[in-house]
């Protein structure tokens, strides 16, 4: 089976972004082996409609594989903290969007932080991956998992913007799989505005991942934008747009 190319981390698209808007800021936190260039596109457009956007690539990615094996969750939910952190020192509102792994850095953040409003996109509640929940039996006999390369799913992404490791160490998911533990655990603790994201065909995420964050958290506005057929990295797709709409429409009413 072929493997996804190899990207150049070095190129500007795949670095942090900030861009200077409105006193209303929003955090942007990519996923699991991606890096911020997962996020750029719809940074760029809800720049557009008056925000600031801080773009941020988390410990391990966005250089090589390897560098996986030397980060913890702790390491993760610390810089998304501290990012944010920094936000809400020069801004009176901060909001969180991430995707995927970073959807579940949203949740975690809005359940222990200030967060004005919170929106997780493809977050998973559980993975359709069988292996994920055995990681750390596997990982003892499967060092490193590769993603196959997928024609269909390339097809509806922009392929410039798809930053990412081509696989990665297998006790990483271990990590993955506890961020994804205690976001579900504590879903209560949300009590800020939420919207969540998720495609009707997503092909990581649990399908009812979307479902069990409303039916979980305790805030008095919350709402889901069901996308019919996006990939998981739905950020880089042709719903970018729609997204940005709505994501831009859902912030400014809070």
């Amino acid at each position: 089976m072929n493997k996804r190319p190899e990207v150049d981390f070095m190129q500007e698209i795949y670095q942090p972004f900030h861009m200077e808007g409105g006193d209303h800021a929003v955090l942007m936190i990519h996923g699991f082996t991606g890096s911020s260039a997962h996020m750029r596109l719809l940074g760029e457009r809800l720049h557009q409609q008056g925000f600031t956007v801080h773009g941020i690539n988390l410990p391990g990615h966005a250089t090589k594989m390897e560098d996986m094996n030397r980060v913890t969750w702790q390491d993760w939910l610390q810089a998304a903290k501290a990012a944010f952190v920094e936000l809400k020192d020069r801004y009176p509102k901060v909001s969180v969007a991430g995707l995927s792994m970073g959807g579940v850095l949203t949740l975690l953040l809005a359940q222990q932080m200030d967060v004005t409003a919170a929106v997780p996109i493809s977050a998973p509640m559980a993975v359709q991956n069988r292996l994920m929940p055995y990681a750390r039996v596997a990982s003892l006999f499967v060092p490193v998992v590769m993603w196959p390369e997928d024609p269909v799913r390339r097809a509806k992404i922009d392929s410039r913007y798809d930053g990412g490791y081509m696989g990665f160490p297998t006790k990483s998911a271990v990590h993955l799989n506890r961020l994804i533990h205690m976001a579900r655990r504590n879903l209560h603790a949300v009590t800020c505005p939420l919207l969540a994201v998720q495609s009707r065909t997503d092909e990581t995420v649990s399908p009812d991942s979307a479902d069990v964050i409303l039916e979980g958290i305790n805030s008095n506005r919350k709402g889901v934008l069901w996308l019919e057929d996006a990939p998981h990295v739905c950020t880089i797709s042709q719903d970018v747009d729609r997204i940005a709409l709505e994501t831009g429409r859902f912030l400014k009413s809070v």
